[in-house]
């Protein structure tokens, strides 16, 4: 029967492909004494990157400045980009919602079961529609109406917000605002959105309607981190569900919603454990 390990941590990289990276990381845990739980990796021909994810564990405590000491070498001479995240931290995710709760009502009943495992210290919301379903979570709710004159007001609390209580993660769970170009720019590779994935075919309002119209025969939804650039950012999952001429425009929407509340849950457990790594404008998915 194995002991339960002291330390555990993941470990992502990303650098320049060269030979001798996997043989130098691993080998360097090993004269640490730890080991290696999984590890997953990829060759990314077209830019010359390589990106890899280990999780690995000790017998004994190990602190994050000693493996940082310990993977120092293999930094400097591959050029690596590295995170190191210890499991037993459970990271701090911010719910964002306006009128449609599907998605945060999903995301809330994961996390309360048990299968999402981080902590929602808030939900934001620019109107009032789920406070109480806040509530029954006990979750506190932060109402913050947005127009064209508080807009930037707004924007300040929520950064204040996310300082406060030390947000990992942001998601816009149907949050149908736009965030300024300074808080995409702020907040790079820690915002997640989720959105139908009609775009750019069917823009604005009821657009699953609009798919209907043109005869459709799939639906689909895309979880993506947030960038400047309007639904345009690194695309983390999508999913589709193939549908026929019986569906009315109110079976698109029931099938849609679904479609974005499972979708938008693979986004934020697969970046909450560290197997989204950025390539560019895509990513790399340690499933």
């Amino acid at each position: 029967m194995s002991s339960v390990p002291a330390s555990e941590f993941v470990l992502t990289i990303t650098c320049p492909d060269q030979p001798g990276i996997v043989a130098a990381v691993t080998g360097s845990l090993f004269e640490a004494g730890c080991n290696i739980e999984d590890s997953a990796q990829f060759d990314d021909r077209s830019t010359g990157l390589f990106f890899m994810r280990i999780r690995f564990s000790s017998p004994r405590t190990l602190e994050r400045s000693e493996i940082d000491l310990l993977l120092a070498p293999s930094v400097d001479r591959f050029g690596m980009t590295i995170r190191l995240t210890d499991t037993r931290h459970r990271p701090r995710v911010l719910l964002m919602v306006s009128k449609f709760g599907h998605c945060l009502n999903d995301l809330l009943h994961r996390w309360s079961s048990g299968t999402l495992k981080v902590d929602i210290p808030a939900v934001v919301s620019n109107h009032r529609d789920f406070y109480q379903l806040a509530a029954w979570h006990d979750i506190p709710f932060h109402h913050m109406p947005v127009t064209a004159e508080t807009k930037r007001v707004q924007e300040q609390r929520l950064r204040d917000l996310v300082d406060a209580e030390k947000i990992d993660l942001i998601v816009l769970a149907r949050y149908m605002q736009v965030l300024s170009t300074d808080m995409c720019r702020d907040y790079a590779g820690r915002i997640v959105n989720i959105h139908h994935s009609f775009l750019p075919s069917f823009k604005g309002a009821k657009p699953y309607h609009q798919a209907h119209a043109r005869g459709v025969k799939l639906i689909g939804a895309t979880a993506h981190y947030v960038t400047e650039h309007l639904d345009e950012g690194p695309i983390i999952e999508q999913e589709v569900q193939r549908v026929d001429h019986n569906a009315t425009p109110d079976t698109l929407v029931e099938l849609g919603r679904d479609v974005e509340s499972v979708v938008l849950a693979r986004a934020v457990r697969w970046h909450v454990e560290n197997r989204v790594l950025l390539n560019g404008n895509k990513t790399v998915v340690f499933r």
